[in-house]
């Protein structure tokens, strides 16, 4: 069974991208077969991974066909779909029909709060997800969990019923990882060594089975 991830939030520098294409390096270190899927039209993802150098696990993109829409490659087994600033109505409603869990970066700051919390409220209220029990989470972005902001959005978001996976401290890593095609776990362990553990949850709450709508 495909097991799929959309990674989500209307406001754009939220830290989608850096969540879904390390998310799949990690599924992909794992043995999974792993498809990363942007659905902006840019197809930033699909440029990312041309860098990808040969010899890593291999993250694919899209099988495109003519006239046929795109879709996972055949023998898929994990999904994560990258999404484009501003997804909401009915092209948000279309992809939640498809996906099993919904991982929203949030960073903690009061105006990415506000600007998230509509774009929350609506998922819970989504029919689609209701009815799939789909598993919501929050990831929160370029954050020192010590601190009095990391708090406050663990204290937001707990208050809508969802978990918090982790905390992703506020590094170059990742932007410098990504421009070499790489993700965190392609990375020499003690390079990583300060930011692995943070992933720690997330690995957890994406390889649990069960229902979704389950909280760790």
């Amino acid at each position: 069974m495909l097991r799929s991830f959309l990674i989500a939030n209307p406001k754009g520098g939220s830290g989608k991208t850096t969540l879904a294409t390390n998310l799949a390096g990690c599924l992909a270190r794992q043995g999974h077969r792993v498809m990363l899927g942007d659905l902006d039209r840019q197809q930033s993802a699909r440029e990312w991974l041309k860098l990808r150098p040969q010899g890593l696990p291999q993250i694919r993109s899209w099988d495109l066909r003519p006239d046929e829409p795109a879709r996972p490659p055949p023998g898929t087994t994990h999904a994560v779909l990258d999404t484009p600033a501003g997804l909401h109505g009915k092209k948000l409603a279309a992809v939640l029909k498809q996906v099993e869990r919904v991982i929203v970066p949030l960073q903690p700051s009061l105006f990415d709060i506000l600007a998230t919390r509509a774009f929350l409220d609506t998922l819970l209220e989504e029919k689609a997800l209701r009815r799939r029990q789909t598993c919501i989470a929050v990831v929160g972005m370029r954050v020192d969990a010590r601190t009095r902001a990391a708090h406050e959005l663990e204290r937001f978001v707990e208050g809508l019923g969802l978990p918090v996976l982790g905390f992703l401290r506020d590094t170059q890593i990742y932007v410098q990882a990504a421009a070499h095609g790489l993700t965190l776990f392609d990375l020499p362990p003690a390079r990583a060594e300060k930011d692995l553990p943070q992933w720690q949850g997330i690995i957890d709450w994406a390889g649990a089975p069960g229902s979704a709508g389950e909280t760790p």
